[in-house]
């Protein structure tokens, strides 16, 4: 079981830090790299949902440059309900969705390895990144990609340490 663990990194230049604190009922995760909470969301799922692992996937991801590649996918069951603060653009708001949503699957997916427990935790997620560059057309920019894989990359690491 998690109990509180964080690591400071360097992604795409920007000074990053990420926090994993559980409770009995909740794990909270902070990404930040303005030294604050930022917006705070929660992620729930039913415990009967399944979810696959990167394992459990039907071969390799043959793919290197997909944007998923080595990432469980988030369940279409999960639930993300917005706590505290508020995006300012659309774009944001689905940008720390995805970041939500990814965080809660990565939890709960490391979490099943390791425990035999039924119930899943609703994993609250606080986001706090810098503005990207400015972006055109719909999507992420390369640098927000980047930055995206590398949040979930030092999250699976400091999931793996704490309960390793």
């Amino acid at each position: 079981m998690l109990s509180i663990h964080s690591t400071s990194v360097d992604i795409e230049g920007v000074p990053t830090e990420i926090m994993v604190q559980a409770f009995a009922d909740r794990v909270l995760v902070l990404v930040t790299q303005m030294g604050k909470v930022g917006n705070l969301i929660q992620a729930s799922i039913p415990s009967t949902t399944p979810l696959l692992s990167t394992h459990d996937l039907d071969g390799p991801v043959e793919n290197s440059d997909s944007p998923t590649t080595g990432l469980p996918a988030p369940p279409a069951a999960i639930q993300l309900t917005p706590l505290l603060g508020s995006a300012s653009s659309e774009h944001l708001q689905t940008l720390h969705s995805l970041y939500a949503a990814q965080i809660a699957t990565i939890i709960w997916v490391e979490e099943g390895k390791r425990s035999l427990a039924v119930d899943r935790r609703s994993v609250v997620v606080g986001i706090a990144l810098r503005k990207a560059r400015v972006m055109e057309g719909d999507g992420l920019d390369v640098g927000e990609r980047k930055t995206f894989h590398g949040v979930m990359n030092h999250l699976y690491r400091l999931v793996n340490e704490a309960t390793g």
